[in-house]
C-alpha cells in the first residue's frame, strides 16, 4: 500500500473540517483517505509512489456524501492540495445571509498547474465576483458557476482560460456585457450565460467559437441586431436567445448554422421581421423553432415545411397574416405548433380531423379572429380548441 505524504493528508483533512464541522475527526474515521478506507467524495493519484488528492467533491450526492455544516468556510489548507485537478461543491453554501462566502477571497493562483474542473452548483450564499484571478487557471477545462448568488461584471481575464471546454454561469447575478475576450475561447463546446442581468450587444468575436455545440445566452437584457459572425458556429446544435431585447430582425447568416437542432429566439418582442428573410430549407436537422413573441409580421412561408425534423414550431404572439399554409399539416414529425395570438385569416385547408385529434390542444390557432374551419369536414369533438367553424 502506498503511504499519504503527511502534509498532505493534513492539509486534507484541516480542508474538510472547515467546510463539514469540527466534530470531523479524519485521522479517527479514515486513517488511510486514499486506501481501504476512502473518504466519499475524494479521490486520489499516485506520484512519485505517494498518494495525492486529486478530486475533492462536497455536497449532498450520495448518502455518505461529505455535506457542508452552516457554516462551512473555506481552509487555506485547501489551496495546499498541490495535484488537485477538479473541485466540487454542491448546496455546500446555501445562507447568504447567515454565512455569506465570498468566491473572491480564495487564492485560486495556487492551482494554477494542476486544477482541470471547477464546479459550484447551487449555492445562494455563495456571493461576490468571480475574481480575476481565475484567469490564471490555464489548464481549466471546465468551470461551472450554476444557481449561485455571484454578481458583478464578468472578468475580461477569462479569456485566458484558453483550454475550456464548457462554461456554465447560469442563474446568477451577472451584470454589463459579455467580455469580447470570450472570443479566445475557441475550445468551447458548451457556453451558458443564462439567467443573469447581462447587457450590451453580442460580441462579434463569439463567431471565433467555431467548436461550440451549446450556446444558451436565455433570460437576460442583451440586445442590438444579431452578429452575422454567427455563421461561423456550424457545429452549433442548440441555439437560445430568448428573453432579451434583440432588435434587427433575423439575420440571414443564421442559415448557415446547419447542425441547429433547436433554434429558440422567442420573447424578443423588438426583434421584428419576416419570415421570408430566411430560406428555411437549409434547416434540415432543426426539430425545434420558437419564435413566439418576437414582432414578426408578414404571411408563414410554405418553405417553414420543408424543415422536414421539425416537432415544434412557436410562432404564438406576433403579427403574422394571410392563410396558413396547408403544408404545415404535412410535417412528418411535428408534434406541437403554437400559431395562436396572431392575424390568421381564412379557412385551415388541408388540416384533417384526423390531423386535430393527433394535435388536440398542442395546436394552438385560438386569438385569430378571422380564421376558421371547415365544420363539413372536422366534427365538434375534434374541432381546433378556440377555432370558429366557417
Amino acid at each position: 500500500m502506498a503511504p499519504m505524504e503527511m502534509k498532505e493528508q493534513e492539509s486534507l483533512y484541516f480542508a474538510i473540517q472547515g467546510l463539514v464541522g469540527k466534530w470531523w475527526n479524519g485521522s479517527d474515521l479514515y486513517p488511510d483517505p486514499c486506501g481501504w478506507t476512502p473518504i466519499q467524495g475524494v479521490y486520489c493519484d499516485l506520484y512519485d509512489g505517494l498518494w495525492y488528492v486529486s478530486v475533492i467533491n462536497v455536497g449532498p450526492v450520495f448518502d455518505n456524501s461529505l455535506r457542508c455544516s452552516p457554516n462551512a468556510e473555506f481552509s487555506h489548507h485547501l489551496f495546499k492540495l498541490k495535484h488537485l485537478k477538479a473541485l466540487s461543491f454542491f448546496s455546500c453554501f446555501i445562507s447568504p445571509h447567515r454565512n455569506p462566502v465570498r468566491i473572491s477571497d480564495l487564492r485560486w493562483e495556487e492551482f494554477i498547474n494542476s486544477l482541470e474542473s471547477l464546479e459550484f452548483r447551487s449555492n445562494p450564499g455563495l456571493v461576490g465576483k468571480i475574481p480575476t484571478g481565475v484567469g490564471y487557471l490555464r489548464k481549466l477545462e471546465s468551470l461551472v458557476l450554476l444557481e449561485n448568488g455571484l454578481s458583478g461584471k464578468l472578468p475580461m481575464e477569462m479569456g485566458n482560460l484558453v483550454n475550456l471546454r464548457k462554461l456554465v454561469l447560469q442563474e446568477n447575478h451577472f451584470v454589463g456585457q459579455i467580455p469580447s475576450s470570450f472570443g479566445h475561447l475557441t475550445e468551447l463546446l458548451i457556453l451558458d450565460l443564462s439567467r443573469n442581468n447581462l447587457s450590451g450587444t453580442l460580441p462579434a468575436a463569439f463567431g471565433s467559437l467555431s467548436s461550440l455545440l451549446k450556446l444558451d445566452l436565455s433570460n437576460n437584457m442583451l440586445q442590438g441586431n444579431l452578429p452575422i459572425e454567427l455563421k461561423n458556429l456550424k457545429n452549433l446544435t442548440l441555439l437560445d436567445l430568448g428573453s432579451n431585447n434583440f432588435s434587427g430582425g433575423l439575420v440571414r447568416s443564421l442559415e448557415e448554422m446547419v447542425s441547429l437542432k433547436e433554434m429558440v429566439i422567442s420573447n424578443n418582442p423588438k426583434l421584428r421581421g419576416d419570415l421570408r428573410s430566411i430560406q428555411w430549407k437549409h434547416f434540415q436537422n432543426l426539430e425545434i423553432l420558437d419564435l413566439s413573441n418576437t414582432g414578426l409580421a408578414g404571411e408563414i412561408p410554405e418553405s417553414v415545411a420543408e424543415m422536414g425534423k421539425l416537432r415544434f414550431l412557436g410562432l404564438k404572439s406576433n403579427n403574422l397574416s394571410g392563410k396558413l399554409p396547408r403544408e404545415l399539416s404535412s410535417l412528418p414529425c411535428v408534434t406541437t405548433l403554437y400559431l395562436n395570438g396572431n392575424n390568421l385569416t381564412g379557412e385551415l385547408v388541408g388540416f384533417s380531423e384526423e390531423f386535430f385529434r393527433k394535435m388536440g390542444r398542442r395546436f394552438g390557432a385560438w386569438d385569430n379572429q378571422n380564421l376558421c374551419y371547415n365544420s363539413n369536414l372536422t366534427s365538434t369533438r375534434y374541432a381546433p380548441y378556440g377555432v370558429r367553424p366557417c
